[in-house]
């Protein structure tokens, strides 16, 4: 399926059928992360039954420590 991830286009295999499959991918894995999904935030408590779709656009924004 092809998606939008942060302003680039994304093949991802048919397996990430959710955003938390998205997230469990090894880019994102394990980071803090914030999803806009289609221009709406999507609720970290949904994620796991927040359903992709082809052509969706997100962006993902994940926080970094540091000073």
């Amino acid at each position: 399926m092809d998606v939008t991830v942060n302003g680039k286009s994304q093949r991802i295999e048919e397996s990430c059928r959710t955003l938390a499959d998205l997230l469990a991918r090894p880019e994102w894995a394990g980071k803090l992360v914030i999803v806009e999904l289609n221009g709406e935030l999507a609720r970290r408590e949904a994620y796991g039954e927040t359903l992709l779709s082809e052509g969706d656009r997100m962006e993902l924004v994940h926080f970094v420590g540091g000073g």
